[in-house]
């Protein structure tokens, strides 16, 4: 199995790069009661840094922005990830614990103000591809039974042709969400520019050491950029 991102993703952005974390024989389950609290400090510390009125002109939060323009994509129509946990977090809307990964992830993201999302691999049969969409993939949406096609040109995560992230870093698919019994994952670290190669690296040892610390197993860290595009797992 292969994790790579297509040559004409980085021919849009080629300053975009994608940090990797691979957990295998992982023990996932309701987030302990450390993790919890790490949350709601972290979103105190952030409540305390931004408000609602200057969050878009943050750097972290503009890049995206401007890279979901650059798409076609209206941000205050379809937000990045990371954009839409930090408006929760801003509107004092605690973030809802789902599991021990999932809220790990939605803790570095907004410690960082970083796209940070986990996909469940031991679901999956194929190689895993970040490309442009050609529009006849298919799409289902967590929380909902419909089948959705992206547009053409749209930017997916794909395995094949199914749709496991739409827009990037905007929605994740029914097919690889991680649940209690998810016991091998792959975490996403997403960067834009003024975000570094160092930073994404460190928010990948994070990510590990949080992993180990929570869930066992075992991890590896990967970057994957215009000159790494691929990774075999």
């Amino acid at each position: 199995m292969n994790i790579c991102i297509s040559d004409e993703v980085f021919s849009r952005f080629p300053n975009y790069r994608r940090g990797l974390v691979i957990a295998r024989c992982i023990r996932n389950g309701a987030a302990p009661d450390e993790l919890t609290a790490a949350l709601r400090a972290a979103e105190s510390t952030l409540a305390g840094q931004l408000t609602p009125e200057n969050l878009i002109s943050q750097p972290r939060i503009e890049a995206w922005r401007e890279a979901y323009r650059a798409l076609g994509v209206k941000p205050s129509e379809y937000r990045p990830s990371v954009e839409a946990l930090a408006r929760r977090v801003l509107k004092h809307d605690p973030l809802p614990a789902i599991n021990t990964v999932v809220d790990m992830g939605n803790l570095v993201s907004i410690q960082h103000l970083v796209p940070v999302g986990a996909h469940a691999i031991d679901v999956l049969q194929g190689d895993m591809e970040l490309r442009l969409a050609s529009g006849a993939e298919t799409f289902e949406p967590f929380g909902s039974d419909a089948v959705e096609h992206p547009n053409r040109g749209e930017i997916v995560f794909v395995e094949g042709n199914t749709v496991l992230t739409r827009r990037w870093t905007w929605r994740q698919a029914k097919h690889t969400l991680v649940v209690p019994e998810t016991t091998a994952i792959e975490f996403n670290v997403d960067a834009l520019p003024p975000v570094s190669d160092d930073e994404v690296e460190r928010i990948c040892i994070e990510v590990s050491e949080l992993l180990q610390k929570y869930c066992g197993g075992e991890t590896c860290q990967a970057l994957l950029s215009r000159n790494n595009p691929t990774l075999a797992l």
